[in-house]
């Protein structure tokens, strides 16, 4: 990985002041309450197999319509990360001893009876445990492929900081069909966002996924309205395609409660637009960005164009 220069980024409550109000919500970033038949019967099934989603635990704008149309997103290992990113609004602390070994067969039974086409399994970050979690992501891959043969499965995993470089391979090896893990901002301010992860390790991360496995679908996203500039933007974009990431997915941050980070600005939709543009001239299979955009956003109908778009480059070549 070539060594970049970071830019420094203005700090949101210095450039908004500390007494300014934080800018008011626009019209595109409003969504409807969740609610509705398939939205209880998702939310149920969760209940039934004592399964926590990120969907519920980081306030997800969009679990309405996800949920509605049977969509949810697993968080195992878990509701309490050993980190305190400044964004994020899920549980820290210190969690409970060891995994549920359970779990990987909870996650299973609960694909199945959702009748799930794509899945995306994600988790807290597991500072505590040897191998950060790898062999429990690994378990619940080859659960769900037991029970559910036809399922595409896409894992978005924390970055394995601590932990030996070999917990990777465990991961790869139980062959998830897209490797999601997400770089959150720009590298001038983790310190402030990410404080206990580094950017070029996930840059690493994903890097290393591909050189394991060339086939398998990486990708990646951020936010964006947390100070981020411009040009900081694009060099992400850069490091991502030099990486090999396939798919990124550019979304508006949204600050959880007034204990999180400020929201700097609301980027508009066409701010977005033109993110999503220079995404596809440097050479990404699939970019997502929109205001609403999450990782897991209309994961399985993303999955699909990803395979399209795979085979039109082939072809093309």
């Amino acid at each position: 990985m070539r060594d970049l220069k970071i830019p420094k980024q203005r700090h949101p409550e210095k450039a908004n002041g500390q007494d300014n109000p934080q800018p008011k919500k626009p019209a595109w970033i409003r969504v409807k309450a969740p609610v509705g038949k398939g939205y209880q019967t998702t939310r149920d099934i969760m209940r039934e197999h004592k399964l926590v989603t990120v969907c519920e635990e980081a306030g997800c704008p969009n679990v309405g319509e996800c949920w509605n149309q049977g969509h949810a997103t697993m968080m195992i290992m878990g509701d309490t990360c050993t980190r305190a990113c400044t964004f994020c609004n899920i549980a820290t602390g210190k969690p409970p001893e060891g995994l549920d070994a359970f779990e990987p067969g909870r996650v299973a039974d609960a694909v199945k009876k959702l009748s799930l086409k794509h899945v995306v399994i994600t988790s807290v970050d597991r500072d505590d445990i040897k191998d950060g979690g790898a062999a429990h992501f690994a378990q619940t891959i080859r659960a769900i492929r037991k029970r559910s043969p036809d399922t595409t499965i896409e894992i978005l995993t924390p970055d394995f900081l601590r932990c030996d470089n070999s917990v990777l391979e465990q991961i790869v090896a139980a062959k998830p069909d897209v490797f999601n893990h997400n770089l959150e901002t720009v590298p001038g301010l983790y310190k402030e966002v990410r404080p206990g992860a580094r950017y070029f390790h996930s840059l690493r991360l994903l890097q290393r996924v591909k050189e394991l496995d060339p086939t398998m679908f990486t990708k990646s996203g951020i936010m964006v309205g947390l100070g981020e500039d411009r040009q900081s933007v694009h060099q992400v974009m850069d490091d991502m395609r030099a990486a090999d990431v396939d798919f990124i997915t550019i979304g508006q941050y949204l600050q959880p409660t007034l204990k999180h980070h400020r929201v700097d600005r609301f980027i508009t939709p066409d701010e977005f637009l033109s993110y999503e543009k220079v995404a596809k001239g440097k050479g990404f299979l699939m970019v997502s960005a929109t205001p609403l955009t999450r990782s897991s956003y209309h994961a399985g109908d993303h999955f699909e164009k990803l395979q399209k778009a795979r085979l039109s480059s082939r072809e093309l070549a």
